[in-house]
């Protein structure tokens, strides 16, 4: 599926969403904010991040659990794709989020900064949203205190590759669960 890019040559993206945690996460959710992507995604319960709570402007919710996994398995499931930005070879929540990715059959692409230039970076990623052409896309990393250097880098990527979509509102999200079987006979008046 192809996506027509907009007059700058950006992928045109509805809906971005990550975790919360400093770092990578906090970074393309202050890009998207700045430039009016609509935002999103899954927090661990009490808006838990490594320096405190998530600041209220980012526009979480919170999980069932503070437990880190769960917000990240939520995030992955809920987006068509997800962005990985790392600094070397991923590590703890950013390799279980790339698993997760695999396990669930969700795109993903992992991106690292300390070896592809920004320029780079942005082109290769542009080209595969335009393959993918994602709704929704779950950005991450690691956090701040694993590679404080990747903020600035993420925005200037996320800065040559997306543009707010034009005249298109955001998806409904979170989006509904999916539907379950229900348990029992088919035919409940039946033999």
């Amino acid at each position: 599926m192809m996506t027509t890019l907009s007059a700058d040559g950006a992928f045109p993206l509805r809906l971005l969403i990550a975790g919360g945690q400093t770092g990578v996460d906090r970074a393309a959710l202050e890009f998207a904010l700045e430039v009016g992507i609509p935002c999103a995604g899954w927090c661990p319960a009490g808006r838990r991040s490594e320096d405190g709570p998530i600041p209220a402007r980012f526009p979480l919710r919170e999980a069932s659990s503070p437990a880190y996994p769960q917000r990240t398995r939520q995030n992955v499931r809920d987006a068509d794709a997800t962005l990985i930005f790392t600094a070397g070879q991923p590590g703890g929540g950013t390799a279980l989020t790339a698993a997760f990715a695999r396990r669930l059959g969700k795109p993903c692409l992992v991106v690292d900064l300390d070896t592809t230039a920004v320029a780079s970076a942005a082109a290769n990623v542009l080209a595969w949203l335009q393959t993918i052409a994602p709704t929704v896309l779950n950005v991450a990393g690691p956090r701040a205190s694993e590679a404080p250097h990747l903020p600035p880098l993420v925005r200037q990527v996320l800065a040559r590759a997306l543009r707010p979509a034009p005249d298109a509102s955001p998806p409904a999200w979170p989006p509904a669960p999916p539907r379950r079987p229900r348990q029992g006979r088919l035919f409940p008046d039946g033999p």
